[in-house]
């Protein structure tokens, strides 16, 4: 499986995530539709929140403090709001994989 993106064949895991970080807004639109997400404001805001941190941690917030910063962003946005906004394979994980990062490796395996 890859992602075509700006005519160009991107590699990913056996789990559809880059292989390689791709911040482009054409890369966020391949993998949505690939997803079946249909973006919103509050899709973006999130995928924004996501590539900040992964810049300047070089990695992925886990989930608990994926939904602390999420309660201060987005204050509307409880955990049922985020399950409706990326459904697959939880908000974390589907909200990074969308944003055009690598998978996050940590405890438990994310």
């Amino acid at each position: 499986m890859s992602y075509t993106i700006n005519g160009e064949e991107k590699e990913v895991d056996a789990d559809g995530y880059l292989l390689e970080a791709d911040f482009s807004d054409e890369a966020v639109h391949a993998i949505a539709e690939a997803e079946g997400v249909a973006l919103t404001d509050d899709h973006w805001k999130i995928i924004n929140y996501m590539r900040d941190k992964y810049r300047e941690d070089g990695h992925t917030p886990n989930f608990r403090a994926f939904m602390k910063d999420m309660a201060e962003l987005m204050p509307e946005a409880d955990s049922k709001v985020m399950y409706d906004l990326f459904p697959k394979d939880g908000p974390a994980k589907q909200a990074v994989k969308i944003a055009g990062l690598p998978k996050p490796f940590g405890k438990g395996g994310y």
